[in-house]
């Protein structure tokens, strides 16, 4: 009897002491705080360089990506809040897949969605806003706010979605626009310069395009209305940005069946719908000409250049599309979490500080929404990328003051590059301002627009109803 009632006391006390530890355990791991972020796939630095690899900037700056972003972020989230953060870190490949995420039940913090997809996410009170503190251009740690463009701020205030400001909802990463990288020695620049490069039969199975319905509508949108587009009626309109927006945002049943009269010629004409085969397509030299996003330019120019050959970057004369990507809380993650929220915002600071935003750009190839504030370190980024040598002479004035400061004129952000760069590169990771004149977002679809516009895109992608 007493072995056994010694068993009893010894296996309570181990019951007590597993509770202790168990309890210990919960403790220690209610002290880190968990973040839970939804990005595109090599979409963010993932560290590794080599030292070879670093960036020296004219102002002694050295940038130089050893870690990974989020474990960098992690570590200054600790420092500098004294408290631990654990990043778990999903990526998408389409904002479709996000949002079908979102449907099933996943749950995450904070999203890096495309523009319509923001909006539509906000039109179904899915968004928590940013708090009156992160756009406190006081506080030293709020990088976004202190070093965001000027242009980028003013376009994402002037979105709008049920009345609410796109500003107030979103803090934007990388932005561009949408044009053709081309091989100059089979394509004009005129026309590269032109929608209807497309469908061109001169070059039949020459151009790829998106495979992608939101890219492929706005393009057959724009060959629908270029004569309007480019008439002087039109252009001299005291509100031409408001109708422009207008005009290149219509989803009528008329409109979307002449866009889908257009695509089915796109169809016929194209080498192939794709999403990142025409950067190889093009520098193999199977296509001349490819419907890219202004990001991926760079690259697909770089890559034809070690392999001997010249490509460039147009966008067409009549409009193009102004694209973002940006930062946007969920309600379902934050759910009136105010720490949460903090830490959400606090990964949007950290990775909008100048050198980092100048690691993302670097590993990505796209262009970052921020400008640096006081920090010339993003301007002088561009200037190591892109800017010409002293003894350069085929050069060109390019200004970028519209993007730094909020003032096109301004002197002190000119760069000087070779003139091969003002049509290619550089062109493509920042537009002059005449391409920003002309450009413009496009809005989510309303309900009724997008099974229009679903049920044509499926007609020309599956099969052509007019066989």
């Amino acid at each position: 009897m007493k072995r056994k009632t010694d068993f009893i006391i010894l296996g309570a006390a181990f019951i007590a002491a597993i509770a202790v530890s168990l309890t210990g355990c919960q403790k220690a791991k209610s002290d880190t705080l968990v973040l839970r972020v939804a990005n595109w796939e090599e979409y963010i630095d993932e560290g590794g360089w080599d030292s070879s690899e670093a960036i020296d900037l004219e102002n002694g700056t050295t940038i130089l990506g050893r870690n990974s972003m989020i474990d960098d972020f992690q570590q200054w989230y600790e420092q500098t809040y004294h408290k631990k953060i654990k990043v778990e870190y999903s990526t998408f490949g389409t904002n479709e897949d996000l949002y079908n995420q979102l449907t099933i039940g996943d749950t995450f913090d904070l999203v890096c969605p495309s523009e319509y997809m923001i909006m539509k996410l906000l039109s179904e009170d899915k968004v928590v806003p940013f708090s009156n503190e992160f756009f406190d251009t006081d506080n030293k740690e709020n990088y976004y706010a202190r070093g965001v463009s000027p242009f980028i701020r003013e376009m994402l205030n002037k979105q709008e979605i049920n009345g609410l400001s796109l500003g107030n909802y979103v803090a934007g990463y990388m932005w561009g626009t949408l044009g053709f990288v081309y091989n100059p020695e089979k394509i004009s620049r005129a026309e590269a310069e032109d929608w209807n490069l497309l469908r061109n039969p001169k070059y039949a199975k020459r151009i790829t395009t998106k495979d992608s319905v939101r890219d492929c509508y706005f393009a057959g949108l724009a060959m629908v209305e270029q004569d309007t587009l480019q008439s002087d009626d039109f252009l001299q309109k005291n509100d031409y940005k408001e109708q422009l927006q207008e005009l290149l945002n219509n989803t009528d049943s008329e409109k979307i069946a002449q866009v889908g009269a257009v695509l089915r010629e796109v169809k016929d004409n194209a080498y192939s719908f794709e999403t990142d085969s025409g950067k190889s397509d093009l520098v193999s030299g199977k296509v001349y000409a490819n419907l890219q996003w202004s990001g991926d330019g760079p690259y697909s120019m770089q890559q034809a250049e070690e392999d001997g050959v010249e490509l460039k970057y147009a966008v067409p004369k009549s409009c193009t599309n102004l694209w973002f990507d940006g930062w946007c809380m969920l309600k379902s993650g934050i759910d009136d979490n105010a720490e949460k929220q903090q830490a959400a915002e606090a990964f949007v600071n950290y990775i909008s500080k100048p050198e980092n935003a100048i690691r993302n750009m670097n590993y990505i190839g796209y262009t970052s929404s921020i400008a640096g504030g006081d920090s010339q370190d993003i301007f002088d980024y561009i200037k190591w990328c892109y800017g010409a040598e002293e003894d350069d002479s085929d050069t060109e004035d390019y200004p970028l003051g519209y993007f730094f400061s909020g003032n096109e004129n301004d002197e002190n952000y000119v760069i000087r590059a070779d003139k091969d760069m003002v049509t290619g590169q550089l062109y493509a990771q920042y537009p002059s301002k005449d391409v920003i004149d002309r450009s413009v977002v496009m809005a989510c679809f309303s309900p009724d627009a997008n099974r229009q516009i679903s049920k044509m895109w499926t007609g020309i992608r599956c099969f052509n109803p007019f066989d």
